[in-house]
Order: C-alpha cells, then structure tokens, then sequence
C-alpha cells in the first residue's frame, strides 16, 4: 500500500513514480509471450516474402527487420482495439502472462491506496514499444511509435467519464530513461480538464499548457508511473539505440462509467464481492474479441470528444 505522503502527492501533483512493483518473473513471462507471438508474426511474414529470414535474430532484430519491411506489428501486439474502423479481423493479443500483469497484486495494492478496493480494470489500455529514432521511417507519425503529445488521461475517454475515480499506471517492461523516451509531467491538476485536439493523437490544445514546468519520469524496468486523470503528461523521443517498451493500464472504481464503454472492462479486485473478480485470462480475450465482432457491424463510435474544428483548434 502507498504511504500517505505518496497520496498525498498522487491528489496534488498528480504523478507518482513507484519502482519495483512487478515481480521480475512477471516481466519475464510478458517478454517470453511476446516473443512467441512476434515469432509467429514474422514467420507469416516471411513467409508472404516481406521480412529476411529471422535465423539469428532476437526479439529485437525481427522488430527491426519488421519495420523496416513495413509490418505493422503494433496493433497485432496491442491489447486492445483500434481507435478508428475496426474491421472484423483486427488483431489484438491476450494471453496469461500479460492478464498476470494488468491484475499483479502489488499494482492493485497501489491503485486501492487511490480510489478504494473496488477496482474494475478500464479498457482505454495499450502496449507502447518505440523504435529508436535513427529507425523512424521519414513520414512516420504515429503517436505510440514516436513520441506521445502532451494530453490528460480524462481528455481521451468520452466525457460520461468526467467524474470517474480513475488511475492510469504505465508499467515499465524495459528501463524509461531520458534517452529513449520515458515519459514527462507537468505537475498539478489544478487547471481541470483542458480543450484537446485531434492531432497525432487526441492532445491538448495549442497554447493552453505551458511544458516550461516539465519533469522527466524514468523508471525502471518493473517499476510503474501512476496518473491522475488530469495531470498532463507526454513522452519524450527515443534519442537511444534500444527500443522502450511499457503498457499503459487504467482502473477505475467499479461501476462508474469507464470513458469508453463500448469496450470491455472486467473487476479486477472486489473486497464486497470478492467472487466478482475475474480470475481467467480467456474470459478476458472473448470479450475483447465478442466487442471487435458486434462494433464491425455497427457505425464507428470516436474514442473521444473533440472536434477539429474548435476554435481552440485552430
């Protein structure tokens, strides 16, 4: 459980930097899952001619050769859908290792310390592994491959979430140092929810943050980063030779609307019905994959509120 100085911290200045929190063991099994499945990626891939033949290459290497080939491994690695049209056969990965993860007790530990043991986990969830920069194809754009801009976790769910108690922890697979990209703060929640707009990503309007105030966050490997839902936070680029790896979870208090509703959320802990709390990873991928079949009929829902013809946008 967190320290009441750290609360204290977490309610005023809206971050807190926690190191060790995921067992090593952890950390190994989501590495040792992900491997197997850029494994079968990339044999895929060579296979269609795309990608040389992976013999000697790490986990590393074929993401390197991946994306210099032009495979996409992101969303078949995420873990969660899309943003934009979801097709039928979208790809997304869960499996046991990263469920042990997103449920690991110490994280949750933390997390009641913040909004009480009623703890759903939130589906506005993502992996993040970016490339260092000298591999950055010239046009790339794509926010959770080059850098994040600055945004509020509450600016990019639906605004039926506005008074939700919810917290976000970016988990560290790989050390977040300065040089390859770890994320930074402006420390505060004072200023309330700010105008966003779609830009790279769903960030903050222009002109209406000063980053002057900017902290740095590295981390460790194992080590977990916890937002409020309205301190603005970005990355920085990946100036190293290595790729950053994290997840961004979310938890809100069971119940209260989670921002993005027509994905899947499950109890992640319960102390009033402890039987509630999902304990199969398998339940947790069905619904995920039960959501990408009903939402591929239906007209696409946006994942947040802003509109690019704000005034605030120009």
């Amino acid at each position: 459980m967190l320290s009441e100085a750290q609360v204290t911290q977490f309610n005023t200045q809206g971050y807190l930097v926690i190191e060790d929190v995921i067992p090593s063991s952890v950390i190994d099994a989501v590495r040792g899952e992900y491997a197997e499945l850029l494994d079968g990626l990339y044999a895929e891939w060579h296979a269609q001619g795309r990608v040389p033949a992976g013999t000697g290459l790490d986990f590393w290497g074929k993401l390197s050769a991946s994306y210099a080939a032009g495979c996409d491994w992101f969303q078949p690695m995420d873990i969660s859908l899309p943003g934009d049209e979801i097709a039928a056969d979208c790809p997304m990965h869960f499996g046991p290792a990263i469920f042990d993860l997103v449920v690991q007790d110490r994280l949750l530990d933390a997390v009641q310390s913040l909004i009480g043991p009623e703890i759903t986990s939130n589906p506005i969830q993502h992996v993040r592994i970016k490339p260092p920069a000298p591999q950055l194809a010239e046009d790339e754009v794509r926010a959770h491959i080059t850098r994040t801009d600055w945004h509020q976790d509450r600016g990019v769910g639906h605004e039926t979430a506005d008074a939700t108690d919810m917290v976000t922890a970016w988990v560290a697979i790989t050390d977040a140092t300065v040089e390859n990209g770890c994320l930074q703060v402006v420390p505060g929640i004072d200023d309330g929810l700010l105008p966003h707009c779609p830009q790279v990503q769903t960030a903050i309007a222009p002109r209406h943050l000063d980053t002057d105030r900017a902290v740095p966050l590295p981390v460790r490997s194992g080590g977990v980063v916890l937002f409020h839902p309205l301190v603005p936070h970005a990355s920085l680029p990946n100036l190293s030779d290595v790729f950053r790896w994290s997840f961004d979870l979310r938890f809100n208090v069971t119940g209260q609307p989670t921002g993005r509703d027509h994905f899947p959320s499950f109890v992640a802990r319960s102390r009033a019905a402890p039987e509630t709390a999902l304990r199969d990873w398998r339940v947790w991928r069905d619904a995920w994959f039960a959501a990408r079949d009903r939402l591929a009929m239906t007209p696409h829902i946006p994942i947040h509120r802003w509109d690019a013809d704000s005034p605030v946008c120009a």
